[in-house]
């Protein structure tokens, strides 16, 4: 219960008891900071907080820790995009993906290449080019008497400037190192569906999760064991002579549900080809030459014969956002810059570019769009300035918000910890980096028990000294100072 609420209802009552509400109040202002988040600068953490109301002028600081401290906001960043990319291009703005040819259609024939030109779609999927190829077929084309041709003039592909997705040319074992392009379908991934075999000692049962076409090779190692033996897993794309190849191993019981597992192509572009080339072979369209990539714009004489759209920005961005999606992000941060073949640095630069324009934010650097690394910096006083802007946009405001996630029903469990305060009351962005160092970080929104608007940050950095750093050992007591600060306010 708030002070407000209480000294109201206490009012009925006697001076005695007013005068120990007062006690109260005083005694929970007293504790609104971040004392319980900033013992872990004893453990050698690096810390950056703020947290201030957004009505009450030069009254409005709750609490800081450094606050113009440069630090590393990890996926953080993902908020800078998202406001940026609302301040661009408006909520309802979609992304358009499309199937041109300079050539002419003669009797069902296209005289020429079929270019699928990308459009820089961060949610582009095989949905998407089905509704594609569906169109080009009712336009009434059914040979190309050429090639497909995948261009990517837009950006791709691009360079990488991570351990991560630098390794993840030859093998990974994850989605988030996927290759960026703005011709990429599936968030740059490939996903192969699992299922158990009826008989116990037979290998499972394999195949692409979009496709019955084999457009890849799939190395099945996953033996079917009897029921209730449990599920487990791992897999590993590699590239090599074969082209791209998923390496499953593990088990799976037969009484188990079928697993989608996920894992970034080895080129983006190659992979909308591969799975393109399928999609007009199932619709009876035939292309008599190899697919191709290309990095050129088609010319100006191509004509469009069939376009799909992406999802408005407002929910791409509840995907960016509430799953941290990597992939996404950077995509939609190289669309934010307008000369052809970004590379993530300048993607990163047009988002500064944005924050430039706020006054009193301070620095800001970004090597992308997504928080990968950790040579992007902020502070937590920069976050909130951007973070207040976009709530004084009455337009924009409402789409930016929905992209974070209350921790009550996050879809991040980890974040589902806390009081109940803490739980209902905030809206929160958070960011995960564990290699070279540690980082965590918070920012968002919080409603008072007055239901007064704040705003907040928290960048804690570890370096090659400090220990491992659970989330349970900043969300904890992060939790904590936020409670006392909506609670006395």
């Amino acid at each position: 219960m708030g002070c407000f609420f209480a000294s109201k209802r206490l009012q009925r009552w006697s001076l005695m008891a007013g005068v120990a509400t007062l006690a109260l109040c005083a005694s929970a202002s007293a504790l609104a900071d971040f004392n319980r988040l900033g013992q872990l600068q004893n453990k050698g953490f690096a810390i950056s907080a703020e947290a201030r109301l957004l009505d009450a002028g030069a009254n409005a600081l709750l609490g800081s820790i450094t606050p113009d401290r440069q630090l590393s906001p990890a996926s953080v960043t993902k908020a800078y995009l998202a406001a940026a990319a609302l301040n661009r291009f408006g909520p309802q703005y979609r992304f358009t993906s499309q199937l041109v040819s300079a050539g002419s259609i003669e009797g069902g024939v296209l005289r020429g290449d079929l270019v699928f030109e990308g459009g820089g779609d961060p949610g582009l999927t095989t949905e998407n080019l089905w509704r594609l190829v569906q169109r080009l077929y009712l336009s009434g084309v059914r040979e190309v008497d050429g090639a497909l041709v995948v261009s990517q003039w837009r950006f791709g592909s691009v360079d990488c400037i991570t351990t991560d997705r630098c390794n993840a040319l030859t093998r990974v074992t994850n989605a988030y190192s996927a290759p960026l392009s703005s011709a990429g379908v599936n968030f740059g991934s490939w996903c192969v569906n699992v299922a158990p075999a009826i008989t116990a000692g037979e290998p499972a049962q394999v195949g692409l999760c979009d496709s019955q076409t084999s457009l890849i090779t799939i190395d099945n190692q996953v033996v079917t064991r009897p029921a209730n033996s449990g599920t487990e897993i791992s897999a590993e794309r590699i590239t090599d002579e074969r082209g791209d190849v998923m390496r499953l191993t593990g088990q799976i019981s037969t009484n188990a549900t079928a697993r989608d597992v996920y894992r970034g192509a080895g080129d983006a572009a190659e992979t909308t080809a591969q799975v393109l080339t399928g999609m007009l072979n199932q619709a009876g369209i035939q292309v008599r030459e190899p697919w191709r990539i290309s990095s050129s714009q088609p010319p100006s004489s191509a004509q469009r014969l069939a376009a799909v759209d992406s999802q408005p920005l407002q929910e791409l961005l509840l995907r960016i956002m509430n799953y941290s999606n990597n992939y996404m992000a950077d995509v939609l941060a190289l669309d934010l810059v307008e000369i052809p073949q970004a590379q993530l640095r300048q993607a990163g630069q047009a988002i500064e570019n944005y924050a430039q324009s706020l006054p009193g934010h301070g620095p800001l650097t970004l090597y992308s769009g997504s928080g990968l690394t950790t040579e992007n910096r902020t502070s937590a006083q920069g976050v909130n300035v951007m973070l207040e802007d976009m709530f004084r946009q009455s337009s924009l405001f409402p789409s930016f918000v929905a992209a974070f996630q209350s921790p009550a029903n996050g879809v991040m469990r980890f974040i589902r910890r806390g009081p109940s305060t803490f739980q209902n009351n905030v809206m929160i962005k958070t960011g995960t980096l564990n290699q070279p160092f540690a980082v965590r970080a918070a920012a968002g929104y919080f409603r008072t028990a007055q239901g007064r608007w704040g705003v907040f940050s928290v960048m804690v950095n570890g370096n090659s000294s400090t220990p491992y750093l659970s989330w349970s050992e900043v969300l904890d007591p992060l939790s904590l100072d936020l409670e006392a600060m909506i609670l006395a306010n």
